[in-house]
């Protein structure tokens, strides 16, 4: 298996802990040193979504999550052991359900936004 940079097991970590501020963090500094590297930056762009979404910023998380599905396309079906696929169709699922009459809701509302399914991330 090939060897990746420490952040990207660390990402799998913060994600699945639901940490997308953190892992916008860790993201940023491995495509800040591979800046043609659109699948890390796709997977950025999922992650701001879902931080931004979690505090009521709609249209920021559906920009996002559009750019996020436009980042990661090419790199199906599955790229540094990661299963492209799936993340796909949680990002299309998510883009379904993220309202599109709606910018933004205060903080304090954003619990009463319907809810984006729940992913998993796993390397295969």
């Amino acid at each position: 298996m090939k060897d990746y940079p420490l952040e990207y097991y660390e990402f799998f970590i913060k994600f699945n802990e639901g940490d997308y501020y953190t892992c916008h963090d860790l993201l940023e500094e491995m495509w800040l040193t591979e800046m043609d590297n659109f699948f890390l930056k796709g997977l950025l762009q999922m992650s701001v979504a879902l931080y931004h979404y979690g505090y009521g910023n709609v249209k920021g998380a559906r920009a996002m999550m559009g750019a996020a599905k436009r980042y990661l396309q090419p790199y199906r079906p599955t790229y540094w052991s990661l299963n492209v696929e799936f993340v796909l169709q949680f990002v299309e699922q998510c883009l379904q359900i993220i309202p599109r009459d709606l910018d933004r809701v205060p903080f304090e509302e954003s619990k009463d936004l319907p809810l984006l399914p729940e992913l998993v991330l796993y390397m295969e």
